[in-house]
């Protein structure tokens, strides 16, 4: 699949779900090729510093306790959509059992095939951390729409016509609906919608002043989500 277009949706005024047709206003989406220079640029280097430096330890102490949790490899291979609707396949610490419906069915909260290590991974983020790698091969960015499943954004398309739009940029480890609190299922239209909005608001404004914004603000919520995990774990103890 390969999309050619030059509009995605336009910005709603006050809630992006209330209005059944998110394409009604449509602009254009300007050339910007230095941006986009830039922005390959600093995925290499930001990559390449943070695998060198910090892969050498967390690799190895995650993998270890992915493998003493549970039986089954440390990473988790999916193939996801990517830039103009190209697969490719992405790359995760496991966090769940082996199961058939992997490629499927979304994580859900209290779901039985999430480990035990797998739910410290994905509260505070850890298993996107080999992502690094899909970035420096040149299939994500550090910044982007998140990769969907096959089957999610098959279900997604169907709810919003206009969901391809998200593939006019590489897909991120973050982005700017997930700094706006927009993670994990997506269960109903408000949901995925609300999600379309600030990937398609990220499209039409992306810049490197919103880039290094949403990377300090990534940044802040890792580093408050380990803390709060450690002195939970702490107090428990």
């Amino acid at each position: 699949m390969n999309y050619h277009t030059n509009i995605i949706s336009s910005r709603v005024k006050k809630s992006p779900v209330k209005r059944e047709n998110l394409a009604t206003y449509n602009y254009p989406i300007p050339s910007r090729k230095t941006y986009l220079l830039l922005k390959r640029s600093f995925d290499i280097i930001f990559s390449l510093i943070f695998i060198c430096c910090a892969f050498t330890w967390v690799f190895p102490i995650v993998s270890l306790l992915i493998v003493l949790d549970s039986k089954g490899p440390v990473f988790f291979v999916q193939r996801r959509i990517g830039k103009n609707g190209r697969s490719f396949r992405c790359l995760k610490f496991r966090s769940m059992i082996i199961n058939e419906e992997a490629d499927e069915k979304q994580a859900e909260r209290n779901d039985y095939r999430i480990t035990r290590i797998g739910r410290f991974l994905r509260r505070t983020n850890l298993d996107e951390l080999p992502q690094f790698i899909n970035v420096l091969i040149g299939d994500m960015s550090i910044i982007g729409p998140r990769p969907h499943m096959f089957s999610d954004w098959t279900r997604f398309s169907f709810v919003i016509p206009e969901y391809k739009l998200r593939n006019l940029m590489r897909p991120g480890i973050t982005g700017l609906a997930q700094v706006k609190g927009h993670h994990g299922p997506t269960p109903d239209y408000r949901s995925i919608s609300t999600r379309f909005y600030w990937d398609a608001e990220y499209i039409r404004c992306a810049g490197v002043r919103l880039d290094l914004k949403i990377v300090f603000l990534t940044s802040f919520k890792f580093i408050k989500n380990l803390l709060q995990h450690f002195f939970k774990s702490l107090f428990k103890v």
